[in-house]
């Protein structure tokens, strides 16, 4: 196991500096330098004080960590059919994630699920067709190649007022569908 590097990567998720760490732990930051490079390797103790202060413990530090897939295949997708419209959950289990990405498929002359008001962001990609999105009691068309991105503060939803089906990627954060 790479120690150094792994310290690394947990002070940069947690957005800190060397010199936040190094008063955090109260070591030095040259020292969490040479730790982070592997030029030195720190005792028990000091890898504790330096796990505590990054929120952290032995255990899960040598735990072994789980792969995250990152690749998904179409066996992984989940289908919801609907009468009016199909769900393609491309992501599986998003509801641990921040973001959730979902293919919409609208038939002809059809509609989505209305998007009640919530505190997050919302992006869609037309991938086939022109919808119509319907939003705080305006309606937007977007066609085939153009992309919409909204705050979730009002009520919305998706329309296909054409004669042919619509794709649209959607994406959430946080995960809504």
């Amino acid at each position: 196991m790479d120690i150094g590097h792994r310290l690394k990567q947990m002070r940069i998720r947690q957005s800190l500096t060397l010199e936040e760490l190094a008063s955090r732990s109260e070591l030095t930051k040259g020292f969490l330098s040479q730790v982070e490079r592997n030029l030195t390797s720190p005792s028990i103790a000091t890898l504790t004080d330096i796990l505590e202060a990054l929120g952290s413990s032995l255990a899960e530090f040598f735990s072994e960590e789980k792969q995250e897939k990152v690749v998904f295949r179409k066996s992984d997708f989940f289908v919801d059919e609907r009468d009016d419209y199909g769900i393609h959950w491309i992501v599986p289990n998003t509801q641990k994630n921040e973001m959730e990405p979902i293919l919409m498929e609208i038939p002809a002359q059809s509609r989505s699920f209305t998007v009640n008001p919530h505190n997050g962001e919302e992006f869609g990609y037309v991938l086939d067709g022109t919808v119509a999105l319907e939003i705080g009691g305006k309606t937007l068309t977007v066609r085939k190649g153009e992309t919409f991105y909204l705050k979730g503060k009002d009520d919305h939803f998706l329309s296909n007022r054409g004669n042919k089906a619509a794709k649209v990627l959607w994406v959430s954060t946080p995960p809504i569908f």
